[in-house]
């Protein structure tokens, strides 16, 4: 086909002065960034710069915009997927950033037995093979008074274990209010049905009674267990009614039949001084009749990501001879952080003091204020715009859902939405929340040792709006 000449765009095209990636290769300074990574990913980088350029038709002006276009395109990618950030979102534990930050003494474990050899399943005492289902066994006794412990990788796993392992075949009692779902759009009925153990629903979404239980029990289904979901992440007011675990016991025992307590939050030392109540501690489980507590390790207890299972000798050593055991070990590095963070339990105040989550629930609304008030002097000598307001904070997690936790925040002035994206897609990344039209960055999730870095963000992202 012939165009007419009246047609055709004789507009030199862009794209056609696009360099060779040979030729971005012996660009002055591009030899700094060969010495920065490997070979292969500068290329890959080129080549993302030049097709960038190709879909933008905007090359770069000259050598040194090119060396610069393909320095962002490196950074983008050899940086790590998995990165810290700063969480001034006011949740503090924010199932999203990654739950409980660790405290020190964690780290520091896992550092100590992650940089060579350890005796994870060797005794060293005997000189023969061990078992690391012993390492946090002994404190996790000592703080929550059970006979046994047993440490999976996460509540769910130990929930799906203590099911199977005592109820597989069988029913499981659960009453209808507490048919919870979980993060992840997991939930208490699907959970039991991978068990192997058969749901037993009874009672109404907001009330049952004892003989609802009682009932169960002489029913028609064998029954391997009687399972109680605490509702850590919501609430029911009103007309309602359920059998606490002290009620259950005996009509359990007379049938002899396991009561297994989903605690959840992992708490282990009660946290009235601060206002946060109605939360029970593994203790309280164990000592109302559970014969199986399961928890969380990053919740309130503040370690690292793990499903504990707390109670009865026996019943924890049928679970750890459970073939589904193994698929469920944690590693290393876990258990380390787990020890670490158990045997600062021993000295609550100390506990209260050097536990991320713990210290952060308990600082006092004035040092957060004299923190927000110094960044605000800091910002304003960078012409950056933020006003120092009340706000609130929230435990997150799933525990204590209805609890408001007084907090301040940094408001910052502008337009919050792109303000918001700057911040996010920053380096590190800051989480904040928008509300009201106004950017918040909460100070009660963000630690002290973050200020400096969350003012050069917020700086580098208020002049990058601008």
């Amino acid at each position: 086909m012939i165009r007419d000449a009246s047609t055709r765009d004789d507009r030199p095209d862009s794209r056609r002065k696009l360099p060779s990636v040979n030729a971005v290769l012996e660009m002055p300074g591009m030899p700094a960034l060969l010495a920065r990574a490997p070979r292969a990913s500068v290329v890959d980088a080129v080549r993302a710069a030049i097709e960038s350029a190709r879909a933008s038709d905007g090359a770069p002006r000259d050598d040194a915009a090119w060396v610069s276009a393909v320095d962002r395109e490196l950074t983008r990618i050899v940086r790590p997927s998995l990165r810290p950030l700063i969480n001034a979102t006011g949740v503090v534990l924010h199932t999203n950033l990654g739950r409980a930050p660790l405290a020190d003494v964690a780290i520091d474990a896992m550092a100590a037995v992650g940089r060579g050899y350890s005796n994870l399943e060797y005794d060293i005492e005997s000189g023969t093979r061990g078992s690391r289902y012993t390492h946090c066994a002994a404190l996790l006794c000592e703080l929550t008074g059970a006979e046994d412990a047993l440490v999976v990788n996460n509540c769910a796993a130990a929930l799906v274990l203590a099911l199977n392992t005592i109820a597989n075949g069988r029913g499981a009692i659960i009453s209808r209010g507490e048919l919870v779902e979980i993060g992840g759009s997991f939930r208490i009925p699907e959970i039991m049905q991978k068990s192997g153990a058969h749901l037993v629903e009874i009672g109404t979404t907001n009330r049952t009674h004892v003989d609802d239980y009682r009932n169960a029990l002489g029913g028609d289904t064998p029954i391997g267990a009687i399972l109680k979901v605490h509702r850590s992440n919501f609430t029911i007011e009103g007309f309602v009614a359920e059998a606490p675990v002290t009620e259950l016991r005996p009509i359990a025992a007379a049938a002899d039949v396991p009561i297994i307590h989903d605690l959840g939050s992992g708490l282990l030392v009660a946290l009235d001084e601060l206002g946060l109540t109605g939360e029970p501690t593994a203790r309280d489980a164990l000592r109302d009749g559970a014969t199986l507590v399961t928890m969380s390790g990053d919740k309130l207890l503040g370690g690292p990501q793990a499903g504990i299972i707390v109670g009865n000798r026996t019943a924890i050593t049928a679970l750890r001879r459970n073939p589904l055991a193994r698929s469920y070990r944690v590693d290393k590095l876990t258990l380390a952080a787990l020890e670490a963070t158990l045997a600062l339990y021993r000295d609550p105040r100390r506990a209260k003091r050097e536990i991320p989550v713990l210290a952060m629930l308990g600082t006092p609304l004035e040092i957060l204020r004299r923190r927000a008030n110094s960044l605000g002097d800091v910002l304003a000598k960078h012409s950056v715009d933020v006003q120092v307001v009340d706000s609130e904070a929230s435990v997150g997690g799933g525990a204590f859902p209805t609890a408001r936790i007084p907090s301040v925040a940094l408001a910052v002035a502008g337009d919050a939405n792109a303000i918001e994206s700057a911040l996010r897609l920053g380096e590190p990344a800051v989480i904040g929340r928008v509300a009201d039209g106004r950017l918040l960055l909460d100070l009660r999730t963000v630690a002290s040792s973050s200020d400096e870095a969350l003012v050069t963000a917020l700086v580098a992202a208020i002049r990058a709006h601008s």
